[in-house]
């Protein structure tokens, strides 16, 4: 009675996955794989092997102690059987479906790693970047460092930087705070670093937008001493006719009235005018800049030139290094304004038309 018992209760215990849609009818089953609640999922050896590795090394190795009629086991422990179902449906058709990732995407994570199934891997990686939160990304992270999954880990490590300070009232950061202190050091690295990474960036763009004024400034200051514009203009040339503001006004403006109190301002022979000494250093970068200082129309270009050509020994590489960048600003600003025109000539077209 007590065997009989026994038999029936492992009957009962035995789950086959759910047929492959459009499936042709399969052989008999040979392999059982054992979930860790001793659940029995019987399953195809032959495509269980094709689809792993892993299982065709276990599936070719001999098992003691079984006999010859008995069907071969295989155990997969650790995972609950719908994720160990999940898994085998995947070896046999290639597909998981949405609710199966959405419930056991951490557990597939996991078997597609050891049993080596990189398509499955590839797909729960994707998955688990799309619904990882500050909830659950301490315990992501840490199984995606355990399973080898760098773009996954990745994510992770931009999330715990964007929004740390949800992130440690969670209950996966404290438990990493006790048990994982290695863990704890390269999540609060990586989170130093990318803040001196967005420090570096906004440097930089401050750095650029300077480099792109001064730029502008040079464009300026040769059209005003060249054409002229409103009021300001060459000195051979009739200022009281009214001349259009052109297209860059708004700073074409400053550096007229820059030149206007340069001309009328008395303290800039002693160097104690903090406006005309910025006249003098912008006369001076388009100078460093002017390729044809004996044709040019810009005051004092031709004498800065001389005297940069006298003292070249004592050139400063600062100096040197404002020119360079303010001439690599301008060439990218042409260059934007090159690849621009045409758009615009192709969008006027289409108005037209």
């Amino acid at each position: 009675m007590v065997q009989l018992k026994k038999k029936l209760s492992a009957q009962r215990r035995v789950k086959s996955i759910p047929p492959i849609a459009g499936a042709v009818e399969m052989p008999e089953t040979d392999i059982l794989v054992i979930t860790s609640d001793g659940v029995r999922i019987p399953a195809h050896s032959k495509i269980l092997a094709s689809a792993t590795p892993v299982l065709e090394n276990i599936i070719e190795t001999p098992q003691k102690h079984r006999r010859s009629t008995a069907a071969k086991k295989i155990s997969i422990p650790g995972v609950p059987y719908d994720a160990v179902a999940a898994f085998i449906q995947f070896l046999y058709s290639s597909k998981c479906t949405e609710e199966d990732m959405e419930k056991y995407g951490i557990h597939l994570l996991a078997l597609s790693h050891v049993y080596s199934v990189p398509q499955l891997k590839q797909k729960c990686t994707t998955g688990l970047a799309k619904r990882v939160n500050v909830e659950n990304v301490v315990d992501v992270l840490q199984l995606a460092r355990l399973c080898d999954a760098p773009d996954l880990s990745l994510k992770c490590m931009k999330l715990l930087s964007n929004d740390f300070k949800t992130v440690e009232k969670t209950e996966g950061w404290k438990f990493v705070q006790n048990h994982d202190p290695y863990l704890e050091l390269e999540i609060l690295q990586f989170i130093d670093e990318a803040e001196k990474r967005k420090k570096r960036a906004m440097r930089h763009r401050k750095e650029q937008s300077l480099y792109m004024q001064l730029s502008e400034a040079m464009d300026c200051l040769e059209h005003i001493c060249s054409e002229g514009c409103t009021s300001v203009g060459p000195y051979d040339m009739d200022v009281t006719k009214h001349k259009g503001p052109c297209g860059k006004f708004s700073v074409c403006q400053g550096i007229q009235h820059l030149i206007k109190h340069f001309g009328a301002c008395k303290k800039r022979v002693n160097g104690g005018c903090s406006r005309c000494n910025r006249m003098w250093q912008l006369f001076k970068l388009h100078s460093s800049m002017c390729d044809q200082p004996d044709e040019c129309r810009v005051p004092l270009c031709r004498q800065f030139k001389l005297k940069a050509q006298q003292n070249r020994r004592g050139n400063d590489t600062r100096w040197k290094l404002l020119v360079r960048k303010v001439v690599s600003a301008k060439a990218m600003s042409s260059l934007s304004l090159t690849k621009r025109e045409p758009r615009m000539a192709m969008d006027n077209r289409g108005v037209k038309l």
